[in-house]
């Protein structure tokens, strides 16, 4: 059995392409030895384009406000017990300056949906952080905005936008977010985006409330279909204040392997080992890594404000999850044959 699911593997890496149906036999009995396999594949693909680079990304968490309520979200507008905060310009541009001086050539700028974060007050923090430092590229993820308005940030110099998808099943979609949040919306933000310029990220939880494996697979062949420039995987871990908070953790080891299947699917894929997938399994990043994955975002939010971002329950935000934490990230990573690198880390199409 395993060798036919091998076989797919080898068919999926000539022609980066399989049915949904082909997908979910190779996500319906897998076993140990099959991730092996795939994670072997993925990352002789991905040296074959990137070498043995990791690329870093500093991330900023600028705002945990959010006007959502997504049951399975730790900042959900509905948790009263989040206490909430929001960065001005002076602290991003200070987070910017100590990433800068630790090596870092992209910074992400990631949030909540948040109305402080108004067009002009984006504009202004893009147009300096590319002033200051004109040899680093920012990354925006900060939801669904309009399209004028992913324009208006692009044409300010912002390069990247990582917005997942969640889930390529609508009806999966309900189960997750109220009724006032739309699946079509979201997609036809992912569109805006692309036709904005941005190089553009989409990604999923792994193991999230209701998923089936038929929804993975489409997860899946929607990946190959849109051909993101970044996905984010992680499993999903619930958070104590949500609606979710007693359905189980989703699984490290099928994170990986769903890793090196995107992979092997979009070879030039910038595709991070999360931290949600850290947090999950003790060496859940170097999984990743071997699993395909070539990009960790270390925090470099102000300290103070680093536990306030609580998406789900014992989120990593300290020791190696902690962009001051870089020397020995790079030789953890070099022990393991994977080289941290300092510059913008663009998709090598």
């Amino acid at each position: 059995m395993t060798e036919n699911r091998k076989a797919l593997i080898d068919k999926l890496s000539k022609t980066h392409s399989l049915s949904a149906a082909e997908y979910l036999r190779l996500l319906s009995d897998y076993d140990e030895d099959l991730i092996k396999y795939a994670a072997a594949l993925a990352d002789k693909v991905r040296r074959e384009i990137y070498g043995n680079k990791i690329f870093i990304r500093g991330l900023i968490e600028v705002s945990n406000i959010c006007k959502n309520d997504c049951y399975y979200c730790g900042i959900r507008a509905g948790n009263k017990d989040c206490e909430r905060y929001r960065l001005n310009e002076s602290d991003i541009l200070d987070c910017c300056r100590h990433g800068y001086g630790l090596g870092f050539r992209t910074f992400v700028l990631q949030g909540g949906e948040d109305a402080g974060f108004s067009d002009e007050v984006l504009i202004s923090i893009i147009k300096n952080i590319k002033k200051e430092y004109p040899d680093c590229a920012v990354t925006l993820s900060l939801g669904e905005r309009s399209e004028e308005s992913y324009k208006r940030l692009k044409t300010a110099g912002a390069d990247r936008y990582l917005l997942r998808h969640e889930t390529a099943n609508p009806e999966h979609y309900k189960k997750l977010h109220p009724e006032n949040m739309s699946h079509e919306n979201r997609l036809e933000c992912l569109k805006n985006l692309r036709n904005a310029g941005f190089q553009v990220g989409c990604g999923f939880m792994v193991g999230s409330p209701y998923q089936t494996t038929e929804d993975l697979a489409l997860e899946l062949k929607f990946i190959e279909e849109f051909r993101p420039d970044m996905c984010g995987i992680g499993p999903f871990i619930p958070h104590k204040n949500t609606p979710f908070r007693d359905m189980p953790k989703g699984s490290p080891a099928l994170t990986c392997y769903l890793l090196s299947l995107i992979r092997i699917i979009y070879p030039p894929v910038l595709l991070p080992a999360t931290t949600a997938l850290g947090t999950a399994a003790e060496d859940g990043r170097e999984m990743g890594i071997k699993s395909g994955a070539n990009v960790i975002m270390p925090n470099l939010s102000p300290k103070d404000v680093r536990k306030k971002y609580e998406l789900y329950n014992n989120k990593l935000y300290t020791g190696a999850e902690s962009a001051e934490e870089i020397e020995g990230l790079k030789a953890k990573f070099l022990s393991i044959g994977y080289e941290i690198v300092t510059d913008r880390g663009d998709i090598n199409k």
